[in-house]
């Protein structure tokens, strides 16, 4: 017995003179977190805390790559301008008086403020408005991802008879009706033909050129070493590992692009959204929703697809609770399509300090300062 004591203590000796490292996220002071973080190289960074559902296809936070347009869809400025003219045309809705930015408000970090949007007739929509910041490096659009591509997803609002109330042929027809618009068109596409394809284009190329500049975090990683204080240092590393936020918020994009279910559902009650489910028709994806990307986060509250929730703390906090309870009652026990939330929501138990830690990490992540001008519509 006395020779296993032995074996054991001299395990525990030479990994502590390799370096290593107990499964404590703090196990690290702030001046070797700031060293390691800080170094410009992710292969020296402490491991992240990952759940075997995020292992595949996982790929590290850092900087944003360069934005990749569609072949059958490249960049011109001169479409970006297009693009960003129609995106503040009112009359691509039935009313003549929603626009495109009507819900993403340049003034609003690409967002409204509003816990839902609110659309043709004044009627309330039933999701919150997302950033359109570095919309261009999403895969899937909408919260349930049911649109494709971004030259899809700008059709949608402006059909959707909550929201624009407008076919796009119609919203054609108004457009190919103002004179004005012409030069815009021929500079852009080569000639002055108006069409549906055209419009959507142009609007999805001035979409993908929202793009933020380096935020702290960004610089941080990349050598900066004083970018962070030593709260955001430490926010940074219990988002990599007590925090368990990287298991969905991975990528330079801050999103796995997967849908999961956080036990929001609200399954039979008040603010009820399947989610996924509404798209796929798989019972396994009720409550599903994208995980939304955090660049920017601070800027764009409320959060959550129902806009529940007003302040990033909430969130956080919430989190840190092992989020909302999915608990079948009655006739839901049986029930097929009942929601289950995902294994990687649980309890976290950090500290007060621990959660605005991973705040103001969060709040690192900003970045985007510019003030659009407004161009002059056609006539």
């Amino acid at each position: 017995m006395k020779d296993r004591y032995l074996a054991i203590i001299a395990v525990v000796a030479v990994g502590l003179m390799l370096g290593y490292r107990p499964n404590d996220p703090m196990a690290y002071t702030v001046d070797e977190l700031r060293d390691l973080y800080s170094g410009g190289d992710k292969s020296k960074w402490p491991k992240p805390h990952l759940f075997a559902e995020a292992e595949e296809h996982f790929q590290d936070i850092g900087p944003l790559a360069d934005m990749q347009y569609p072949a059958d869809n490249p960049y011109s400025e001169d479409k970006m301008e297009l693009g960003k003219t129609l995106f503040l045309d009112p009359r691509l809705s039935k009313s003549g008086q929603i626009a495109c930015a009507s819900c993403h408000n340049p003034e609003l970090g690409w967002a409204d403020g509003n816990r839902v949007s609110f659309g043709h007739d004044r009627q309330n929509g039933t999701r919150n408005a997302p950033t359109l910041l570095n919309i261009g490096f999403a895969k899937t659009f909408f919260w349930d991802g049911r649109s494709a591509t971004l030259e899809e997803q700008v059709k949608a609002p402006i059909e959707n008879p909550v929201e624009m109330n407008l076919h796009m042929s119609l919203a054609t027809k108004n457009i190919r009706k103002i004179k004005g618009y012409k030069p815009y068109f021929e500079k852009a596409f080569g000639t002055t033909e108006i069409t549906e394809d055209r419009i959507a284009k142009a609007i999805a190329t001035f979409e993908r050129s929202l793009i933020s500049p380096p935020s702290r975090f960004d610089k941080f990683v990349s050598g900066k070493r004083n970018a962070l204080t030593d709260a955001e240092v430490k926010g940074l590393h219990l988002f990599r590992t007590k925090a368990n936020c990287i298991n969905c918020h991975n990528t330079p994009y801050f999103s796995d692009q997967k849908f999961h279910n956080l036990g929001l559902t609200y399954y039979g009650r008040k603010y009820e959204d399947l989610g996924r489910y509404l798209v796929t028709l798989r019972n396994e994806d009720v409550g599903k929703f994208k995980t939304p990307t955090l660049r920017e986060v601070s800027e764009n509250k409320p959060y959550m697809h129902n806009g529940l929730f007003p302040e990033l703390a909430n969130i956080v906090m919430m989190y840190n609770a092992g989020m909302g309870r999915e608990t079948p009652r009655g006739d839901q026990v049986n029930d097929p399509k009942f929601p289950h939330k995902s294994g990687m929501v649980e309890k976290l138990n950090m500290t007060d300090e621990e959660v605005f830690d991973v705040v103001a990490f969060l709040k690192t992540l900003n970045s985007y300062k510019y003030k659009m001008r407004a161009p002059e519509l056609p006539k």
